[in-house]
């Protein structure tokens, strides 16, 4: 209990919110690098099971390649990374190893998402010679949203709570203060580390949820 008090005492500290090493600046890294990790997971991940959902060709094998990377710890990837050439990039090797880790859950949902469209819909649509453009586009992509979004939000909180390994590689985030903590042997500011990072991943939840409510019908799972 102590513990906790001690945590809370140092996350109530106006001290420890500023300046390039507080919480406020922490908070910022931790974002910028969820969001940039999140936007090219997902300019990687998406086309892909777009077009293999819609094609109904080889998505299982993609799948279950990019499964493999669930197998693999996000820390050990980092730590190969940063033996390559690739280490010298700066936050390069955090990116790539959050990229892979992210992908798997985007390519998934959005793949079951396009095949478990009514097929007889996709039938109609074909029938009314509508090109296979315009039934990935006006039919089989607005019918699969609502699990496109859900692989989205999956993904962003995983990568709220995994973005903390930016530490480990010398990167920014929130990560920071809980290395720091333990460098100074201070076990109220790991344990205040943790609680940031755990309420931040449920405040991205919260957000998405809270999206979800006000999207329109079609957008919350209304086939």
């Amino acid at each position: 209990m102590k513990t906790l008090t001690d945590a809370w005492a140092w996350l109530t500290d106006s001290a420890h919110w500023a300046g390039d090493d507080g919480i406020g600046h922490r908070l910022l890294q931790h974002l910028v690098l969820t969001v940039v990790c999140l936007v090219i997971s997902c300019l990687i991940a998406l086309p892909v099971a777009l077009v293999l959902g819609h094609l109904g060709k080889g998505g299982a094998l993609a799948v279950n390649i990019s499964n493999v990377g669930r197998a693999v710890p996000t820390f050990a990837v980092l730590v190969l990374l940063l033996l390559t050439p690739i280490g010298s990039w700066g936050e390069g090797p955090t990116v790539v190893a959050l990229v892979l880790f992210a992908v798997p859950p985007l390519l998934t949902n959005a793949y079951v998402g396009m095949r478990e469209v009514d097929r007889s819909i996709v039938q109609a649509a074909r029938g009314m010679g509508m090109t296979g453009r315009q039934m990935l586009f006006h039919v089989e992509l607005p019918l699969s949203l609502p699990l496109i979004l859900a692989g989205v939000r999956i993904a962003a909180v995983q990568l709220v709570a995994t973005a903390t390994i930016a530490a480990l590689a010398g990167g920014g985030g929130l990560g920071r203060i809980i290395t720091a903590g333990f460098n100074l042997a201070s076990t109220p500011m790991v344990v205040a580390g943790a609680i940031l990072v755990a309420v931040f991943a449920l405040i991205v939840e919260g957000v998405f949820e809270l999206a979800e409510r006000l999207a329109p019908a079609r957008l919350r799972g209304s086939r």
